[in-house]
């Protein structure tokens, strides 16, 4: 299982499916939070960097998931995108 280094703290637990790899599952919401907090970054910034270099870091089968928390009436109405300031946690 890999884990997101430096995200420890957003760390929420595992994944499983029949057949494959156990995954880590990380919170979105507390990775932004870590970022702003731990490194200064804006809300925006946090965000960009977060949709580009960790979620879109692609290191084989076993990389973590992220996962937006939500509704299911919120999930049934999404456009394709996550809009990380609409959802409080």
């Amino acid at each position: 299982m890999l884990l997101a280094d430096g995200f420890e703290g957003a760390f929420i637990g595992v994944a499983t499916r029949c057949g494959q790899p156990t995954l880590a599952v990380y919170s979105a919401h507390k990775c932004i939070k870590l970022l702003v907090e731990r490194d200064g970054m804006t809300h925006e910034e946090a965000l960009e960097y977060f949709n580009f270099n960790v979620v879109g870091g692609w290191v084989g089968e076993e990389t973590p998931l992220f996962l937006e928390s939500m509704s299911l009436i919120e999930a049934c109405n999404l456009d394709g995108e996550v809009n990380d300031n609409e959802r409080t946690e």
